[in-house]
């Protein structure tokens, strides 16, 4: 199991803090400055996101310590990048600081600055 650590710190920007933003076809869909950091992947809170970039997936795979993954297609100007995002919605108690929090893979570019 790993442990989630919170993307706050000295930013290369400096600024101060860091504010990871997930990005595909050349839009943000998401930022924010309270990402968790779980297994290398930026999971973003729910209120971060674009909701108009998002679309709920039927797609769901299973994590022996987190749970069940539900997945979301990511729809920017009229392309979808199916299942590009994931969260836990009811994550096992070692992940519950993620519980809600989104993810990216699938070419959504994710940059920490």
């Amino acid at each position: 199991m790993a442990a989630a650590e919170t993307a706050v710190g000295a930013s290369p920007a400096g600024n101060g803090v860091i504010m990871p933003k997930a990005i595909w076809e050349d839009t943000v869909i998401a930022q924010s400055d309270r990402c968790v950091i779980v297994e290398g992947n930026q999971y973003f809170p729910p209120d971060s996101l674009r909701p108009e970039c998002f679309r709920p997936a039927a797609q769901t795979t299973v994590c022996g310590w987190k749970g069940v993954a539900n997945y979301y297609d990511v729809v920017v100007g009229g392309k979808v990048n199916a299942g590009a995002a994931w969260y836990y919605a009811s994550p096992k108690s070692a992940a519950a600081e993620i519980k809600g929090y989104v993810a990216f893979w699938r070419g959504v570019k994710v940059l920490a600055d």
